[in-house]
């Protein structure tokens, strides 16, 4: 007995809408890996590795770890809360002296609104997924179109990011620019040594995210990629 068979009641998806949704989980796949790594790495721990791991670049102008654990999470907080830029902007050292200056706050709004944005993409996007990838699992008909469709999306991630990570490893300030070159206005991203941002956020913990943030995902390709592929063991032939 086939397996369509022993569910008689299942209701295959139409050949078109299977392809569809299919299509979907793979181009989304890279996309939403990336952005659940990225907030992964927008946390309180990975500040605390980051800022604790041998040879992390020390500030010229003095903070210590633990004023940037100090004042480093607050940074990271206002990206992901609901309050206005004064957030950042009431915020002053022991001396009094105000912790950003006026292009530190503008760009903190500006990547505030893109992060959000992001993140807003990846719910909605994520949701869209999930539904998707429900459609095809009920019918047995079409868990065959699902899981080639994940592998796909697993094998799409790979190469995207060995391309970017070569770029990364290659030519690190080419990709550092044209990422702030695409994503905000020109001049607005670049900021002294003595800048807050800088002393908190050094290139190297730039350099850090992105690796990290590739590594996760290549994980989660990996994870997907062999589940999809005994998935597709498991299942009869077409």
């Amino acid at each position: 007995m086939t397996e369509a068979a022993a569910f008689p009641h299942a209701v295959a998806a139409p050949a078109l809408p299977a392809r569809l949704i299919g299509l979907y989980l793979t181009i989304s796949f890279p996309i939403l890996a990336v952005l659940v790594a990225v907030r992964l790495v927008m946390t309180p721990l990975f500040l605390q590795i980051e800022y604790n791991r041998p040879g992390f670049p020390v500030d010229a102008y003095g903070f210590t770890t633990a004023d940037r654990l100090r004042y480093g999470p607050y940074a990271l907080d206002y990206l992901l809360n609901a309050e206005g830029i004064e957030y950042l902007g009431d915020l002053t050292f022991p001396d009094g002296t105000s912790m950003y200056n006026v292009r530190e706050l503008r760009h903190m709004r500006d990547v505030k609104t893109v992060t959000q944005a992001a993140f807003a993409v990846a719910l909605i996007g994520g949701a869209l997924a999930l539904i998707g990838a429900f459609v095809l699992w009920r019918s047995p008909a079409t868990r065959r179109p699902l899981w080639l469709a994940l592998r796909a999306g697993a094998l799409f991630n790979l190469v995207l990011i060995a391309a970017i990570v070569v770029v990364v490893v290659g030519n690190w300030n080419f990709f550092f620019t044209a990422f702030h070159q695409v994503f905000f206005a020109e001049g607005t991203w670049i900021f002294l040594y003595s800048d807050t941002l800088i002393r908190l956020f050094p290139e190297q913990f730039w350099f850090d995210a992105a690796i990290t943030i590739g590594s996760l995902t290549v994980l989660a390709a990996l994870v997907t990629l062999a589940i999809a592929q005994r998935s597709l063991m498991r299942l009869p032939p077409p």
